[in-house]
């Protein structure tokens, strides 16, 4: 399997399809690159090069017991751009990996990154606050802690309900099902933490290139008002297209019309 070995030792798996300009996609929680293979075979069929990797703690990628946090799996996809001399590239997040890119260009500037799209983003803090008075309350964090700690099968199988809005197959879930149990228990709990935790409001005032943001308006995970909305006022030459309807696993239940949008908004 196509691997990179980090700083600290963790095996990163990546995919990489086809040939032109770059696109880099990263996943949510409890994802793999798997998440985005309806974009990345969309997209290499339009002459793009597409690459995904699954975070360290997920998929295929290494189990480490350290390291699960924003600022490392920001660097991890640092060293994946770099060891595949990566420049020019769209950095597209969903969800979970939109917190990625966000602190990716925070901490790495936009030196290889030409555009960035978020889509479903937990930015800039989905974490209740005193400074973000609307975010979601510590007790609703700790409530999926306990749920995956006690039985994460179940969980993510009653997870995809929320996560797909009652618009996805069975077939959908069980995909979902299948990514979240490749995901090592350690890295999955602490990433938790990262995706509620993390505030990446100095992060999004730094974005300096064309930036996408699409969110669904029925998203149950993520709510729209308190991130989408918000990380549209921090980030200078953004756009913002609302899938009316769309729950947060939108990647799949609107992928048409998602599909066609980041064709248009990367060309």
């Amino acid at each position: 399997m196509p691997m990179i070995t980090t700083k600290d030792g963790t095996s990163i798996y990546y995919k990489d399809w086809g040939t032109g300009k770059p696109v880099l996609f990263t996943h949510g929680w409890p994802l793999s690159s798997d998440a985005w293979e309806d974009q990345m075979v969309f997209l290499a069929s339009h002459g793009f090069r597409c690459i995904a990797h699954d975070r360290r703690g997920h998929g295929r990628s290494g189990q480490p017991w350290t390291g699960n946090d924003m600022d490392t799996y920001a660097d991890d996809l640092a060293e994946l751009m770099e060891a595949l001399e990566v420049t020019e590239a769209a950095v597209v997040g969903h969800s979970t990996g939109g917190g990625e890119v966000a602190r990716y260009i925070g901490r790495h500037g936009s030196i290889r990154v030409a555009r960035a799209v978020l889509i479903s983003s937990v930015t800039p803090l989905m974490l209740q606050t005193p400074d973000n008075p609307t975010g979601l309350p510590i007790a609703v964090f700790d409530e999926i802690r306990a749920k995956v700690t006690a039985d994460r099968s179940q969980f993510f199988q009653e997870l995809t309900e929320s996560f797909y809005g009652g618009k996805a197959s069975k077939g959908v879930r069980d995909s979902f099902w299948l990514q979240a149990m490749q995901a090592g228990l350690k890295g999955v709990i602490d990433c938790i933490t990262a995706f509620s935790e993390t505030d990446s409001t100095q992060d999004l005032e730094k974005f300096t290139v064309p930036t996408l943001i699409v969110h669904g308006d029925a998203d149950l995970i993520v709510p729209m008002e308190n991130t989408a909305m918000v990380a549209a006022q921090l980030i200078p030459n953004c756009s913002v297209r609302v899938y009316a309807g769309a729950p947060h696993g939108l990647c799949s239940t609107h992928k048409d019309k998602l599909n066609a949008d980041l064709l248009e908004f990367l060309k």
